[in-house]
C-alpha cells in the first residue's frame, strides 16, 4: 500500500527519529527545548498502515446509511459514493450488515444466501462497490447468518409443504425431501427451550430468537456443504472475509460443538482464500471467549470492554478517581495475553453496534467522555470496530431512554434537510433526536466530535505499533488516572491517555538504549496544550499523547 501524507491541521506532532532508528532524511532532530503541538499545528504525519488483516473497521447498516434513489432506504450505490467519506476518516475496512435478500427492514433473516436484497440494488451494484472498496485499499467482510434462515427460505418451505402433505404415523424420510434434516425438527419440542410448534402437524422446530428464523442444523453435512458454496461464491467475487452471527448460538448451550463450527468455517475460509478475515459475535464473558479463541479463528468481538456495562465505559464514568486508568491499562494486558491462544488470534474491539446503546447514551451525551471513549476503543490492540454515526455522535434512544433496535439503527446524520443521500429510516423507528450536529456542519469544526475521531483514527494509522503491538503497562507512571501502555512490535511507542478532567504531568520513562520523544498529542479541547519538555509530559484533560 503506497503511503499517503494527510494534513494535519491541529493537534499533532509527528518528530521522525524514534528508539534505535536514527532519523528519516530530510527529518529535523528534536531540540532540547520544550515541543509544543502549536509549533507544529500544519505538520504532516505520514499514513504508515499495512495491507493485511489488522485494520480499523467501520459497521455499515446499508438501510440507515445513504440513499442514491430518492426511495428513502439506503442502497449499495449510495454506499458507493460515501467511501470517500470512510476512506477520509480513515477506515480501510468495512463490516457490512447483511445484505442479502430478506423479509425484514434488518435483513437478518435471508431467504437467498447468494443473492442481494432488492432494497439495496443488485449483484453488479455490489460488484462495483468492491471494486471501488479494492481500489481504496479496503478489506470488506459480509456479515454471514449461519445460525438460521428466514422461514420464507425455499430450503424451509419444503421441509414444511413435506412434513404438512405427511399421513398420521407416517414418519419423514430425508430420502424423499433432504431439507427436513436442515433444520431442527421434533415431536418432543414442547418442553425445549427456543421450540415453536408447526402448524397442521405435531412438530415443532427450533428458532432461538424468533419463529420467523428457524434454527438450521449444522451437524448436517449436506448443510454445510451448502454453506462453503456461500462461502466460495462471496469470497471468488471479492468479499475479503466474514462476521459470523450468533455464533454462540449454533448449538445454544454447547460450546464445544460451536467451537468446532467456528474450526471448520475458518479452515474453509482459508482454504479459499489465505488471507480471509472471520471475526465472531460470541456475546459472553473473557474467560468463555477465551476458550472460543480455540477454534483457531481471527478475532471474536471484546464484549467485556465495550456497551454501556462494559470496562471502558466503567472507566470513563470513574474519571478522575485515581485508579480507573491504570485498572484499564492492566486489564487490557490481561484480556490480550489471554486471548492469543491460536498463532492469528487478533483482538476486535469496539465499543457500541447494532444491537448495543449508542455511546451519547451510556455516557449521557458528555461530549468529553463521548470522546475520550471512543479513542481509548479505537487505539486499542487488534482490529477496532466503529459503528456508522459514532464519529458524530449520533444517538440512539428516545428522551435518554434506551430504546428498540430500529432507533440504535437511525438513519446516518448527514445533515438536518433531509437530502444528499439521508435515509428515512425503519417504518417502526421512533423519532430520533440527535444533540449534536450533523456531518454537514462538524466537518467544517475543527472541534467537533467527527473530527476528533479522523485525527484519533489518523494517530493510530501513524503507529502501526498500535494495532499490532504487544501491550505492557508501563508500571513507572504511578498516576491512577493515567492509562500508560507500552506496544511494541519492531519498535516501541508509550501511549498515555489522561482519564480525568484536570491536566496531569508525567515524568516521562525512558526505555534501555532509547530516547522517548513526543509523536503525536491529541486533546479534548483542540487547544493545542500538551506539551514534553525535559523529560515531564504535561497532558491535558483526557489528552492523549503517543511517546516514540
Amino acid at each position: 500500500m503506497s503511503k499517503k501524507v494527510l494534513s494535519v491541521l491541529l493537534v499533532f506532532i509527528l518528530l521522525l527519529s524514534g528508539c534505535g532508528t536514527g532519523t528519516k532524511q530530510g527529518s529535523t532532530v528534536q531540540k532540547e527545548e520544550a515541543v509544543t503541538t502549536e509549533d507544529s499545528m500544519l505538520l504532516e504525519l505520514e499514513d504508515n498502515r499495512i495491507d493485511d488483516n489488522t485494520r480499523m473497521y467501520y459497521e455499515v447498516f446499508v438501510y440507515a446509511f445513504s440513499d442514491s434513489n430518492g426511495d428513502g432506504i439506503g442502497d449499495l450505490k449510495g454506499l458507493t459514493q460515501k467511501l470517500d467519506y470512510i476512506e477520509d476518516l480513515g477506515c480501510n475496512g468495512i463490516w457490512l450488515m447483511p445484505v442479502n435478500p430478506a423479509m425484514t427492514y434488518h435483513k437478518y433473516d435471508v431467504t437467498d444466501y447468494y443473492g442481494i436484497d432488492k432494497e439495496y440494488g443488485t449483484l453488479e451494484d455490489f460488484q462495483n462497490f468492491l471494486k471501488e472498496c479494492k481500489d481504496r485499499h479496503i478489506k470488506v467482510i459480509m456479515d454471514m447468518v449461519f445460525n438460521h434462515t428466514s422461514s420464507k427460505h425455499p430450503w424451509f418451505t419444503e421441509a414444511v409443504q413435506y412434513l404438512q402433505s405427511l399421513g398420521k404415523g407416517q414418519e419423514p424420510d430425508s430420502a424423499v425431501c433432504s431439507y427436513v434434516d436442515y433444520y431442527h425438527f421434533t415431536k418432543d419440542g414442547a418442553d425445549l427451550p427456543g421450540y415453536v410448534p408447526l402448524s397442521g402437524t405435531d412438530y415443532y422446530y427450533e428458532a432461538q430468537f424468533w419463529d420467523q428464523m428457524p434454527d438450521l442444523n449444522l451437524d448436517n453435512k449436506e448443510v454445510r456443504k451448502e454453506l462453503e458454496k456461500v462461502m466460495s461464491y462471496w469470497l471468488d467475487l471479492g468479499v475479503g472475509g466474514f462476521r459470523l452471527d450468533a455464533a454462540k448460538e449454533y448449538f445454544t448451550g454447547h460450546p464445544d460443538q460451536n467451537i468446532e463450527v467456528l474450526s471448520w468455517i475458518t479452515a474453509y475460509c482459508r482454504s479459499v482464500k489465505e488471507d480471509a478475515y472471520v471475526v465472531g459475535e460470541v456475546w459472553e464473558s473473557e474467560n468463555v471467549i477465551e476458550k472460543y479463541y480455540e477454534s483457531g479463528i481471527d478475532s471474536l468481538f471484546n464484549f467485556p470492554f465495550a456497551d454501556s456495562t462494559g470496562m471502558i465505559a466503567k472507566t470513563v464514568r470513574a474519571s478522575g478517581d485515581g485508579a480507573a486508568g491504570k485498572a484499564l491499562a492492566e486489564k487490557i494486558v490481561d484480556y490480550h495475553s489471554a486471548v492469543h491462544v491460536n498463532d492469528r488470534a487478533t483482538d476486535a474491539p469496539f465499543l457500541s453496534n447494532h444491537d448495543t446503546g449508542r455511546i451519547s447514551g451510556f455516557l449521557a451525551q458528555d461530549e468529553s467522555k463521548m470522546k475520550f471513549a471512543g479513542a481509548i476503543n479505537v487505539l486499542m490492540s487488534g482490529n477496532a470496530f466503529l459503528y456508522y454515526g459514532e464519529e458524530l455522535g449520533m444517538s440512539g434512544s428516545v428522551k435518554g431512554v434506551p430504546g428498540k433496535d430500529e432507533n440504535k439503527r437511525a438513519p446516518m446524520y448527514w445533515n438536518d434537510r433531509g437530502e444528499d443521500g439521508m435515509t428515512t429510516g425503519s417504518p417502526d423507528m421512533d423519532e430520533v433526536v440527535h444533540k449534536f450536529e450533523p456531518y454537514e456542519k462538524q466537518k467544517d469544526n475543527k472541534n467537533s466530535i467527527y473530527n476528533y475521531y479522523r485525527n484519533v483514527i489518523r494517530i493510530r494509522n501513524a503507529f502501526p505499533q498500535i494495532g499490532r503491538g504487544i501491550e505492557t503497562v508501563c508500571e513507572e507512571i504511578e498516576d491512577g488516572d493515567i492509562v500508560a501502555l507500552w506496544k511494541e512490535n519492531d519498535k516501541a511507542i508509550l501511549l498515555l491517555m489522561n482519564n480525568s478532567d484536570q491536566t496531569k504531568t508525567v515524568k516521562v520513562p525512558q526505555k534501555e538504549g532509547c530516547k522517548l520523544e513526543l509523536g503525536a498529542a491529541l486533546s479534548i479541547s483542540g487547544e493545542n496544550n500538551i506539551t514534553l519538555e525535559g523529560g515531564t509530559l504535561t497532558l491535558s484533560p483526557y489528552g492523549i499523547a503517543v511517546l516514540k
